[in-house]
């Protein structure tokens, strides 16, 4: 009798988000449930916010399929972390929280002591995503924006 074979997660390399990777970052966060692009997400403006937070940003590939992606950075003295996706073939294996982790870490070094995120109130999933990786809603605070 032959054992069953054992199912292995598929291997990942994770490095820094660079813009020759906005392309395939877009549509990921595109077809992302959850996530939204909006005024400010263009492919050029995404590519000055990588030039001006270097490392901070984070894919992750499936051979050469880019299959997550995190965009994150700072203004000098709070982090952000935006448009987090997995593509649903490689969920369910710690993607998310080791890009958001690599993230964290780089926003760490440099300086960055308390980082913000926005999640829509109706994605219930993301919700549960962020509060399962230990953030907690801030409820002295509401989100409020203008367009220009």
């Amino acid at each position: 009798m032959s054992a069953s074979p054992q199912s292995h997660p598929p291997a990942f390399v994770i490095r820094p988000l660079t813009e020759a990777d906005l392309p395939a970052a877009r549509v990921l966060w595109t077809h992302a449930e959850g996530v939204e692009l909006a005024e400010g997400d263009s492919e050029p403006e995404l590519a000055a916010y990588l030039r001006r937070n270097p490392g901070a940003s984070q894919v992750a590939f499936a051979g050469s399929r880019l299959v997550g992606a995190v965009l994150a950075g700072h203004d000098g003295r709070r982090g952000f972390v935006y448009h987090l996706a997995v593509a649903s073939a490689a969920r369910s294996h710690g993607l998310g929280r080791e890009l958001v982790s690599r993230a964290l870490a780089a926003l760490k070094a440099q300086g960055v002591r308390r980082v913000l995120l926005l999640v829509a109130r109706d994605n219930a999933g993301g919700r549960a995503f962020w509060v399962r990786s230990g953030w907690a809603p801030l409820e002295f605070a509401e989100p409020m924006g203008i367009d220009l």
